[in-house]
C-alpha cells in the first residue's frame, strides 16, 4: 500500500516537472507580447519569433525568484559570447507577485540599466505560463539554438553541474555554427 501512494506521488511529481519544462528540439508555439499583455520595458512589441537567428538564453522568472539563478546567468555573462552570435532574454511574469506593477517596472528598468545587452519583457498576464507550459511564481532557464528549438530547459535553482552543462551547450551550439560557415 505504502509503495503504491510512493509510486503514484513520484509520476505526480515528474509530471509536475515534465509540464514546467519545454521540450527539448521543438520550437515553443509563438508569443507575442504588446499592450495590456506586456512586451518589452521600453513599450515596444517582443514577439517569441525574435528567438531565432542567435543562440538565445531565456530567463522567464517571477518577481520574487527573480535572483534565483544569478549564477548560471553570471557564469554565462563572463563567458563574453559574440553578440551577433548570442543574446539574452529575461521576461517577468508580473502576474506573479503582489506588488504593484509599478515598483516592478522601476526595477526591471534598474536591471536593464545594469544589463543593457539583455532584453527585458514584462509578461502582464502569465502567457508563457499558459502557452509554454513553464511553471509560475518560479523560475525558468531556456537556452534555444539558432533555429529558435528549445536545446535546454530547467525550471528552479541550477546546481553547479546544471551551470556548467548550460555554459558547455552554449558553447558547443554557437562555436559549432561557426566553424560550420563558409569561409568569405
Amino acid at each position: 500500500m505504502i509503495r503504491n501512494k510512493v509510486m503514484v506521488f513520484c509520476c505526480l511529481l515528474a509530471s509536475k516537472i515534465a509540464f514546467a519544462t519545454l521540450p527539448i528540439g521543438q520550437v515553443p508555439p509563438q508569443i507575442k507580447l504588446e499592450g495590456d499583455a506586456g512586451g518589452r520595458i521600453d513599450g515596444k512589441t517582443w514577439d517569441s519569433k525574435e528567438l531565432q537567428g542567435k543562440v538565445h538564453l531565456v530567463v522567464y522568472s517571477a518577481p520574487g525568484s527573480k535572483d534565483l539563478n544569478n549564477k548560471a546567468t553570471e557564469a554565462i555573462k563572463k563567458e563574453k559570447f559574440p553578440r551577433d552570435k548570442f543574446a539574452s532574454v529575461a521576461v517577468v511574469n508580473m502576474a506573479a507577485s503582489w506588488l504593484p506593477n509599478s515598483w516592478i517596472n522601476s526595477a526591471i528598468k534598474s536591471k536593464q540599466e545594469k544589463y543593457p545587452d539583455t532584453i527585458y519583457v514584462k509578461d502582464i498576464n502569465k502567457s508563457l505560463v499558459k502557452n509554454w507550459g513553464l511553471k509560475d511564481d518560479s523560475n525558468d532557464i531556456l537556452l534555444l539554438n539558432q533555429k529558435g528549438e528549445v536545446i535546454f530547459s530547467f525550471d528552479g535553482e541550477l546546481k553547479d553541474n546544471d551551470i556548467n552543462h548550460l555554459v558547455e551547450l552554449a558553447k558547443k551550439t554557437i562555436f559549432a555554427e561557426q566553424a560550420t560557415a563558409p569561409n568569405s
